[in-house]
């Protein structure tokens, strides 16, 4: 491989001579050869965003030249199309500020950038520090590329497959709305319901904890950039915050602003641990919808089988035929990394000491690898099981005839107490609920089939 020499305050590097990054990236690769998670794709465009959106801010204050301002802008635009994607090969394990994927980012900026002013005959240069990160900290850029990269994120994709299985569960409940089938609490029998019921239950689970991910995400358009250092914004103009912010909300078409305290926005990650919190109710409610799914489907023979789903492929090595809920499956396990993912994030935010937090790097790996899950998880558990679901209706009115529980609607004509002892006769007998009431003497088979309707149960 062919080499050239990269120099920093440190001394002189080898670095691939077909790769942009510099010395500091470099010296990272080297030093921080843990795990093969890599720096998110997200955060570098949220990087090329903000660098983007600074020079812009320092331009229009008189602090960088049109020229240099154009070329930082040129080379972000190429970043953020995906065209310098090799170029950013850092590790998600390095140091806890994220400084040396910022210094990533203004090394491939300032070396692309070099490289087409060359090309043009200028007579310009662009400086990683100097140029690049002129007005920044890594300590106010990575949380800043971390809350464009979260609400992005959310924004762009998670609530597309969202919505989608929204549309389909709501036209499922729709076309069951009049499918009477008996209701289950504590996994016992319960009064009946209808199927279209039942799954309204799971539709607005979803509307709402959409509404919770949107309502909380809102804190993440807060940003650290013009904080610099420490927070009190040393070596930034008063209003480059303020300015970047604007640039960055123009850039993406969502608006953010530069926080308010930067104390608080460099040494603090409560907005994402608030956010992944509704990421994480989200989690729970779908744990909850594919388990629902998985138990109403089991079978074929032998469980409940209220419902059917699509038949993807062979669920066993060993028993001809069998076929199993692996969708839903997939679904929980999803579920179970992002509750993890959420103790992990919780952790790490409550590490924040005096001006800054460390634990940057594993709080948005976390944070995107649970959106990007969510989104991914839904998409197929809409396009492979979702879709599909149809009632068993001979199963359902088999199970609805009966339940025991159908006897709640005799509570009001003859009193709680014989209604259980209906029950439990008809149970200890292995008799149906109107036997029982007959041999008890409690009611006639008229007055019974006039009280006992499921379908007005409902």
């Amino acid at each position: 491989m062919s080499y050239r020499i990269e120099k920093d305050t440190m001394g002189e590097v080898k670095v691939p001579i077909d790769k942009y990054w510099g010395a500091q990236t470099e010296r990272s690769k080297e030093n921080f050869q843990i795990g093969i998670e890599k720096m998110p794709h997200e955060v570098i465009i949220g990087f090329a965003i903000l660098k983007r959106s600074a020079a812009k801010a320092n331009y229009v204050l008189g602090k960088l030249s049109k020229e240099k301002n154009d070329v930082i802008a040129a080379v972000c635009d190429e970043i953020i199309s995906g065209k310098w994607d090799a170029h950013f090969p850092l590790v998600v394990w390095q140091t806890g500020s994220g400084t040396q994927s910022n210094m990533n980012v203004n090394e491939v900026i300032a070396n692309r950038g070099n490289e087409i002013l060359r090309e043009k005959g200028s007579k310009e240069s662009l400086h990683p520090n100097d140029d690049v990160n002129m007005s920044q900290s890594s300590n106010d850029t990575f949380p800043t590329a971390m809350h464009i990269a979260g609400v992005m994120a959310v924004k762009k994709e998670l609530y597309k497959a969202i919505d989608i299985l929204i549309t389909t569960l709501q036209v499922k409940s729709e076309q069951f709305q009049s499918i009477v089938k008996i209701g289950r609490t504590h996994l016992q029998d319960a009064t009946p319901l209808t199927l279209g019921q039942e799954i309204s239950g799971w539709v607005h689970m979803l509307k709402q904890t959409k509404m919770m991910i949107d309502e909380s995400s809102q804190f993440m358009r807060n940003l650290a950039i013009g904080g610099t250092a420490v927070g009190t914004g040393i070596n930034a103009h008063p209003e480059f915050g303020n300015i970047a912010a604007k640039e960055i909300s123009e850039l993406t078409g969502e608006n953010f602003s530069s926080s308010q305290n930067k104390f608080h926005a460099l040494t603090s990650h409560d907005e994402a641990v608030h956010t992944h919190g509704a990421l994480k109710a989200l989690a729970a409610n779908l744990m909850k919808i594919a388990n629902d799914v998985r138990w109403l489907a089991s079978g074929p023979r032998c469980g409940i089988g209220e419902i059917k789903i699509p038949e993807n492929e062979p669920g066993s090595s060993i028993m001809p035929g069998k076929v199993n809920p692996t969708q839903a499956e997939a679904m929980t396990m999803v579920a179970v990394q992002i509750m993890g993912n959420d103790a992990a994030i919780g952790f790490a935010a409550s590490q924040g000491n005096f001006e800054l937090n460390v634990f940057k790097p594993v709080i948005i790996y976390n944070f995107l690898q649970s959106v990007r899950l969510l989104t991914d998880a839904i998409k197929s558990f809409h396009d492979n099981c979702a879709v599909g679901i149809e009632p068993n209706l001979p199963v359902i009115k088999k199970y609805l005839n009966e339940s025991l529980m159908l006897v709640t609607a005799l509570n009001p004509h003859i009193g709680y107490e014989n209604a259980a002892k209906i029950a439990k006769h008809a149970h200890e007998k292995g008799i149906t609920l109107k036997e029982s009431a007959i041999e008890l003497q409690l009611l006639s088979a008229e007055k019974f089939d006039e009280l006992i309707k499921p379908e007005e149960m409902v």
